[in-house]
């Protein structure tokens, strides 16, 4: 059973607290570039079937990290939009270099969650 959210900014946290581990952040990040970098290779050589690998290779090394590394659900299974958009933000974050700021919040939603 899905959580509840009543907004995204509520969802953020609770997401980013699923990624708790740095090791599975980074998968997320390098497999959501390895997809973008494979479906570019397909329009550049027109080859549609490098374009379906994004979601693919994207979402394969993602569920990679949260059932081996993480050892939970992919969030995608509860909240699939407010999870993509999550994981926008959380690699947005850390292109800026704000990975620590990520391991902050993980562990704030984690000790909100152990409190209630």
């Amino acid at each position: 059973m899905a959580r509840e959210f009543g907004d995204f900014e509520q969802f953020f946290p609770w997401y980013v607290s699923q990624h708790s581990k740095r090791a599975t952040r980074w998968c997320h990040f390098a497999g959501t570039h390895l997809g973008a970098a494979t479906a570019l290779a397909g329009i550049v050589t027109r080859r549609p079937a490098l374009i379906a690998g994004l979601p693919v290779i994207s979402y394969s090394v993602a569920w990679f990290s949260h059932f081996v590394i993480e050892k939970n659900n992919p969030a995608t299974f509860g909240h699939p939009l407010w999870s993509l958009r999550g994981d926008m933000r959380m690699l947005s974050m850390m292109w800026q270099g704000r990975d620590a700021e990520l391991e902050r919040i993980a562990q704030d939603a984690i000790r909100l969650t152990l409190a209630a």
